[in-house]
């Protein structure tokens, strides 16, 4: 599934494939903005390891996972 995540004060978000289920996502976002220094921990499909601080994010966008496209698309 494809993660999304907005960083304030940047331009540019963070945008991953991660094996994770949905859920398993939203309850580790939940329980990093509830903690006072909380730390957002995901990992993507290739098993590198995201640590974004909590106070940093602007929002969390969670999608299906985006299949590859052969050929040309017009």
């Amino acid at each position: 599934m494809e993660v999304r995540i907005g960083v304030r004060h940047s331009a540019r978000e963070l945008s991953f494939e991660s094996s994770q289920k949905p859920e398993e996502v939203t309850e580790a976002v939940a329980r990093a903005l509830a903690e006072d220094d909380g730390v957002l921990r995901l990992s993507d499909e290739k098993g590198r390891l995201y640590l974004i601080p909590a106070e940093g994010i602007a929002y969390v966008e969670v999608g299906p996972q985006e299949t590859r496209r052969i050929g040309f698309v017009s």
